[in-house]
């Protein structure tokens, strides 16, 4: 299943200006380094035994299990190049805006006379510093991801179906049954 806040994580990770490092003895040691020099805060954080961590950052172990490479593959990412990252989001949140790509079913709740059947449609769209600010608080707040759909659906609620205010007032949007979800800082 798709989800808003993973999809914004890799569109800032788009912004990364070096690799993030592919090996698990590199993850480990970055992980470490990151802690640190804490082999025993990085154990408890991956949920492994502290001399474990210690084989794997003097590369005695090279193939992690399934689990544990998807697990440090995730934490290293969600450390990796944090300035590059603020700076992605701050640009995000104040000039260049987010651009948004989502395939899914818009739900509606219109006025009288006016059709509020729910369709799939595929929108493209470039979402203004403001809504992209909005988007990037709540994730950073940590929030539920039924309330990021809420947030991406009133900002393409406001983008494209209202236009700013040009048409179709009192009319709000529900993001439903996402089928593909992209952005782009």
């Amino acid at each position: 299943m798709v989800t808003v806040a993973e999809e914004l994580d890799k569109a800032v990770q788009g912004a990364f200006t070096r690799p993030v490092p592919k090996s698990a003895g590199a993850q480990m040691r970055y992980l470490v380094r990151q802690h640190q020099r804490s082999t025993r805060r990085v154990a408890e954080l991956l949920g492994i035994s502290q001399r474990t961590v210690e084989r794997y950052v003097n590369n005695q172990i090279k193939q992690p299990r399934p689990h544990l490479a998807e697990c440090l593959e995730r934490e290293v990412r969600t450390r990796w190049q944090p300035q590059i990252r603020a700076r992605a989001k701050e640009a995000a949140a104040t000039t260049s805006g987010i651009l948004i790509d989502v395939q899914a079913r818009f739900g509606y709740t219109a006025a009288v006379g006016s059709t509020d059947q729910a369709r799939v449609r595929h929108l493209t769209l470039a979402l203004p510093p403001r809504h992209a600010a909005r988007l990037l608080q709540a994730q950073e707040a940590g929030v539920d991801e039924d309330d990021l759909r809420q947030v991406a659906a009133e900002a393409l609620g406001e983008v494209y179906f209202r236009d700013g205010g040009r048409r179709a007032h009192g009319l709000e949007v529900e993001l439903k049954d996402i089928v593909d979800l992209q952005f782009e800082l």
